[in-house]
């Protein structure tokens, strides 16, 4: 028997399914959780770390929404191009990638603070933080689960990645 050197490629049967069949809401419910943890988790650890700095940037957002919303929708779509030109450039890969990793933390914590703005005001801080930490993070996930939720999230996310950055930029 004449065995080539790729016969074994057949054996592996190369194949991008796996077979598994996930339904739809188990993913959504996966992705609705993990908006919760993520808020929740990060969150804590503002709260916990830098205090001071969560409730200004809670400040800042709520004084002005709007501006915060437009400051970081406009830098994120700067961003976006930055990196896209960058990752054409090959030698500029090194730079896409560690600015992917800060942007995508910067989003999380701007994120957090708003989402945090919005339980402080639905519950109140007069009890500490508890109380409208859970509240904001179940509203994040809450708005995963449902179909425009995403869009609102965003909305929510740009305002809170804008009020991060109006001090650095």
């Amino acid at each position: 028997m004449n065995v080539g050197p790729l016969s074994w490629l057949a054996v592996l049967q190369l194949s991008t399914e796996f077979g598994v069949d996930v339904p739809g809401y188990v993913g959504l419910t996966g992705t609705a959780v993990g908006a919760f943890l993520s808020t929740l988790v990060v969150g804590a650890i503002l709260v916990a770390v830098a205090p001071a700095y969560t409730e200004r940037k809670i400040a800042t957002l709520l004084e002005e929404p709007v501006g915060s919303f437009i400051y970081g929708f406009v830098s994120l779509g700067l961003l976006v191009l930055v990196i896209f030109v960058l990752v054409l450039t090959i030698v500029g890969i090194v730079v896409a990638l560690p600015l992917v990793l800060v942007a995508y933390v910067v989003w999380v914590v701007g994120a957090s603070i708003a989402y945090l703005a919005i339980g402080a005001r639905l519950v109140g801080r007069e009890d500490g933080w508890t109380k409208p930490l859970f509240a904001g993070a179940a509203i994040n996930g809450v708005l995963t689960l449902t179909g425009i939720g995403g869009l609102v999230t965003f909305a929510i996310g740009a305002a809170g990645f804008g009020a991060v950055l109006r001090d650095y930029l």
